[in-house]
């Protein structure tokens, strides 16, 4: 085949977003008529699914028994929001970002609880230097950087005998790489992103040491009412017990209990990093037979197996933004491939969800439309 020839064939499943992601594999609605729709969460039926939910995430990915897990509003940005504002002020804190989202923790320690920070920075494609962090200082971080396509290498970088707190946004990795919970305090993810659950729900994790931070400190700020995680300098067991916050949907909970049997299928935590990651090693094959592409990520160990992030090296090219958006248009207009790409504040280029919900052949199938759109569009350039 020519390489600005249109492919034969299309992925069967085209879905490519890195949020919210493709749903698991046969995904059909009549797979959610167990949820129970019209009925309170607090009533048994509620109150069950929600806590088979908490105790299907900790099997899954085998969460210490010590670790409180919980249901709340909000998303992974409510979560960790929840996280900034109970825990943070009773030490100095770090925060360290090498994407948006990253940047955006930032903005809300810094600008509006106004702790002072220090703030630890790496471009788009590379990490910062753990070896620079001051562990005895609370430190905020994303494990896997959705937007930027890097991600932290090995929990050995952060030391387990660390004094402060580590605030882990783990929304793009939870699912889909190994987490070290013996280095990690506070984890927040949303089952949006790698089990492809509907949105607006986020899951906290708290280790001992984050409970006892927060029955023995008191933040010198008001916390709103969906913020709050302890009552009379207790924690709020029932949330890690299945009583929300407020109101969640039934219809989202039972979406997510249907992904996590699914992914106990596949063969657990395991079998879902080894579908991500084969998933990823399909893009890189790909990047390493062209000399027009190459992943965003400096370091092949930080390259992340879930937003797999691309540019465009091609010297021919000289609106980038413009060139990116043009190829990911055109396949998206044959069907091939939907929300290819870049996120909106990183530099121009394609961004593939290679997710543990993704099939091997869809990505397989789309390699070649990466071919024809690329050839098409250099063709335009004259």
């Amino acid at each position: 085949m020519n390489d600005a020839t249109i492919p034969a064939t299309r992925p069967a499943n085209p879905r490519f977003s890195s949020g919210p992601c493709a749903k698991i594999p046969g995904f059909q609605l009549s797979m959610l008529e167990d949820a129970p729709l019209g009925r309170s969460h607090r009533a048994a039926g509620g109150k069950a699914k929600l806590a088979e939910a908490i105790a299907l995430t900790r099997e899954v990915l085998g969460v210490p028994d010590s670790y409180r897990i919980g249901i709340v509003p909000g998303s992974d940005t409510g979560a960790l929001e929840m996280a900034l504002w109970s825990l943070l002020g009773a030490r100095g804190v770090e925060v360290l970002a090498w994407e948006s989202f990253g940047d955006g923790w930032v903005k809300d320690v810094a600008q509006q609880l106004r702790l002072d920070p220090v703030v630890r920075r790496a471009p788009y494609g590379e990490i910062v230097d753990f070896s620079e962090v001051d562990f005895s200082r609370d430190v905020v971080f994303t494990w896997n950087g959705t937007t930027s396509g890097v991600r932290v290498p090995d929990g050995a970088l952060i030391p387990a005998d660390r004094e402060g707190l580590t605030i882990c946004d783990a929304t793009s990795a939870a699912f889909a790489m190994e987490l070290p919970w013996d280095r990690l305090d506070v984890v927040t993810f949303s089952w949006q992103k790698v089990l492809g659950g509907e949105g607006a729900h986020g899951v906290l994790i708290l280790s001992p040491r984050a409970v006892e931070r927060l029955e023995s400190y008191t933040p010198a700020w008001p916390l709103p009412k969906v913020f709050r995680l302890t009552q009379g300098g207790r924690l709020i067991e029932g949330i890690f017990k299945g009583e929300t916050i407020n109101t969640p949907s039934m219809l989202c909970v039972e979406d997510y209990l249907v992904a996590l049997k699914w992914a106990q299928s596949v063969g657990g935590l395991p079998g879902l990093i080894a579908r991500s990651q084969a998933n990823a090693q399909v893009v890189s094959d790909f990047v390493a037979a062209r000399p027009w592409i190459a992943n965003l990520a400096s370091d092949p160990a930080t390259a992340s197996t879930t937003s797999v992030c691309l540019k465009f090296t091609d010297e021919r090219i000289h609106d980038a933004a413009a060139f990116a958006k043009a190829v990911a248009g055109r396949i998206e207009k044959a069907g091939a491939g939907f929300d290819l790409g870049a996120y909106r504040d990183a530099p121009a280029g394609l961004r593939i969800w290679c997710g543990s919900t993704v099939e091997k052949s869809d990505v397989e199938a789309l390699m070649p439309w990466l071919d024809y759109a690329f050839q098409a569009e250099i063709a335009q350039l004259g």
